[in-house]
């Protein structure tokens, strides 16, 4: 199983950007995807997360600008991000919680990550 995330890149503060992560492999079926981001020298922290009956929740401090969204047929989770500010800037990874199959437990995975920087 893999996960591609794309979208990342610089912009300006008050822009938008969009990310995108396709889930990919041997996928019997998806939990739950969601979106966490790494800034220097913190942790990693959710971002928003959406599960396979559609209900999503998002940290505090991206509610109201962030959306997250789900196109299941094709195992991919997308998050745009509107009114971005420079505290925004992070690496932001995609997972997913999966089974590769009816027998498996579900288990998460990971995308690369994809750098998103804010200029003020």
């Amino acid at each position: 199983v893999q996960l591609q995330a794309s979208g990342g890149g610089l912009v300006q503060a008050g822009g938008s950007l969009r990310l995108s992560c396709a889930a990919s492999g041997s996928i019997f079926s998806i939990n739950a995807m969601g979106w966490y981001r790494q800034a220097p020298g913190k942790q990693r922290e959710l971002v928003a997360r959406i599960i396979s009956d559609g209900t999503t929740n998002y940290s505090d401090s991206v509610k109201g600008r962030f959306t997250i969204s789900r196109d299941s047929a094709k195992n991919t989770v997308y998050l745009q991000m509107n009114s971005l500010k420079p505290e925004d800037t992070a690496v932001y990874f995609c997972n997913a919680g999966l089974k590769t199959s009816i027998l498996r437990t579900t288990t998460t995975y990971w995308g690369q990550g994809t750098l998103v920087t804010v200029s003020s």
